[in-house]
């Protein structure tokens, strides 16, 4: 663990993109404190799971955290919705905020089809497909190839991958140990 790093960015082609390490290897640690620390985390999460049995509706709970998951996912795209504008119904919405409102409204309902299929073996790429159908019906990038694998390079930031904030590796195959 000493010598683990999150990764590297990497030079691509005009680009640097930062490719991280992979995470699913044997980890071995000779400090006591990392003991007590996940002993802690597995308190907290027992006190956690039992505090949703007190939650008298967990599953408005829930849909209220995928509401401000959508919200707050959305602003990385530059959608400026406000959280109580998301619970609002479609024709209360101001026509100039409407288009940002459906692209939240469509990561809701793509998260919510997504969590229901779950049970449904195996978790495949289709469901993830279908999702991103859903992501983008409607909305400013339903002509961006839903349901479908990016070809081409992603970024956040910035006008082309050589001056984004954020450019993610290229596509890669993962070694499962």
């Amino acid at each position: 663990m000493k010598k683990f790093t999150a990764g590297k960015y990497k030079q691509q082609q005009e680009y640097r993109s930062f490719t991280p390490s992979f995470i699913n290897n044997r980890f071995i640690w000779d400090n006591p404190q990392i003991d007590v620390l996940l002993e802690k985390a597995g308190r907290l999460l027992g006190e956690l799971n039992a505090y949703a049995e007190l939650i008298p509706d967990v599953d408005f709970f829930i849909r209220m955290k995928v509401v401000k998951e959508a919200r707050d996912s959305n602003l990385i795209e530059g959608t400026k919705t406000e959280l109580d504008d998301v619970l609002l119904p479609q024709e209360e919405i101001n026509p100039g905020k409407r288009d940002d409102w459906d692209e939240v409204q469509n990561y809701i309902k793509a998260m919510n089809f997504a969590i229901a299929k779950l049970p449904e073996p195996p978790l495949c790429l289709r469901l993830l497909k279908d999702a991103h159908k859903i992501l983008l019906s409607g909305v400013r990038g339903q002509h961006r190839a839903p349901g479908e694998i990016r070809k081409s390079q992603n970024w956040i930031g910035g006008s082309t991958p050589s001056n984004a904030f954020l450019s993610h590796p290229p596509q890669q195959k993962f070694q499962i140990f």
